[in-house]
C-alpha cells in the first residue's frame, strides 16, 4: 500500500479489539483508526481513553464509527464475536459466531471499496473460509491471523528450552488455530541450524516425549492464560499490529495465516494457517514446506477435522 494516510478499520471493541487499538496508537501504525461495535457507548470509550494519550506518541485520529467508516480503509480487522463457554463444543460456538459474521461482512461489503480483510475472531479458520465466500474478495484478500500467535508462543518456549533469544529461532505452528494445530518440527531451525541437530551439537536432549508436552503446552497456553485471568488480549494485539504492520508497509514478511487453500498440500476447500508470505494485497504466497510423512498425514487431519465444522455451519 503506497498511500500516503493509512486508515484502519477494527469491528468489535472489546478487549482484542481495544487492546489492538491501542498498541497500533504505540506503534503510529496509521493516519485514522476507526473503531466500530454494536455496543457504541463502548467503542467511544475506548477510542476517547486512547485519544487522550496520543499527545505524548504522535498525531493521528482514533475514534468510532459505523460501517459507513469501512470507505476507503486499507485493513479491515473483525475481531467480534462471542467467546466459547463451558461446556459447549466448538461446532456450537461457530454456529453462533456463523451468525455474526455474515452481518458483519454484509455490512462490509455495503460500504468496501479495496483494503484487506484480517480476520481474527474464533473459530478463525471457519470464520476465514466463510467471510472469503461471503464477500467475493480475490484469493488472499481475506485472512485469518490462524497460528500467528501460536508460532510465537512455540518459539518464546523452545527458547525457554534451548536458552537461546528468541529471535534466533524460527519455527511454525500450523494447520488450524486450535485442537488439530500441530508443529513442523522438520522446519524448526535455531541459528539455521534444524532443532535436532543444534541440540546434538551442543550436548542437549530433547526427546519425542519432551518435544510433545511442549507442543501441547502450546496448545493449551490460551486457556491456561483464561483461567488465570479470564481472558487473552495482550499478545494477540501485538501479533495483530504486527501483521497489519506488514501490510501498511508491504514488508512481504512470512507469517503463518489462515487462508483458503487452492491445492496446497492437495487441499482444497477449507482455510487453515501454513507459512505465508504477506504484502499490502493479501496473501501474495503460500509457501509449500517440504513436511516430513507425519507432518503431512497432520496437516490433512486437520483439514478434515475443519471440513467436518464446516459442514455444520454451512447446513445449520
Amino acid at each position: 500500500m503506497s498511500r500516503g494516510k493509512t486508515k484502519i478499520a477494527i469491528i468489535g471493541a472489546g478487549f482484542v479489539g481495544s487492546s489492538t487499538a491501542f498498541a497500533m496508537a504505540l506503534n503510529q501504525l496509521a493516519s485514522e483508526i476507526v473503531l466500530i461495535d454494536v455496543n457504541k457507548e463502548k467503542a467511544y470509550g475506548e477510542a476517547m481513553d486512547i485519544s487522550h494519550g496520543l499527545c505524548f506518541v504522535g498525531q493521528m485520529a482514533v475514534y468510532s464509527g459505523d460501517y459507513s467508516d469501512i470507505k476507503d480503509c486499507d485493513v479491515i480487522v473483525i475481531t467480534a464475536g462471542l467467546n466459547r463457554k463451558p461446556g459447549e463444543t466448538r461446532i456450537d460456538l461457530a454456529k453462533k459466531n456463523m451468525g455474526i459474521a455474515k452481518d458483519i461482512t454484509d455490512n462490509i461489503m455495503k460500504h468496501y471499496n479495496g483494503g484487506v480483510i484480517l480476520v481474527v475472531a474464533n473459530p478463525v479458520d471457519v470464520q476465514t473460509y466463510m467471510i472469503s465466500k461471503w464477500s467475493g474478495l480475490p484469493s488472499g484478500r481475506v485472512f485469518g491471523s490462524g497460528t500467528v500467535l501460536d508460532s510465537a508462543r512455540f518459539r518464546y518456549a523452545l527458547g525457554e528450552k534451548v536458552g537461546v533469544d528468541i529471535k534466533n529461532i524460527h519455527g511454525y505452528i500450523i494447520g488450524e488455530h486450535g485442537d488439530t494445530q500441530f508443529p513442523a518440527w522438520s522446519a524448526t531451525h535455531v541459528a539455521g541450524i534444524q532443532i535436532d541437530e543444534y541440540m546434538k551439537i551442543t550436548g542437549r536432549t530433547f526427546t519425542a516425549e519432551e518435544k510433545i508436552s511442549l507442543a501441547e503446552d502450546v496448545k493449551k497456553s490460551g486457556a491456561m492464560i483464561i483461567k488465570n485471568k479470564g481472558a487473552t488480549f495482550y499478545a494477540i494485539a501485538i501479533t495483530i499490529n504486527t501483521i497489519v504492520e506488514t501490510l501498511v508497509k508491504d514488508h512481504k514478511t512470512i507469517r503463518t495465516v489462515s487462508s483458503v487453500m487452492n491445492g496446497t498440500y492437495g487441499l482444497h476447500g477449507v482455510a487453515l494457517s501454513v507459512p505465508s508470505i504477506i504484502n499490502g494485497k493479501g496473501v501474495q504466497e503460500i509457501i509449500e514446506f517440504p513436511l516430513s510423512p507425519s507432518e503431512l498425514a497432520a496437516m490433512q487431519y486437520s483439514a478434515e477435522q475443519l471440513k467436518l465444522i464446516l459442514k455444520e455451519v454451512e447446513n445449520a
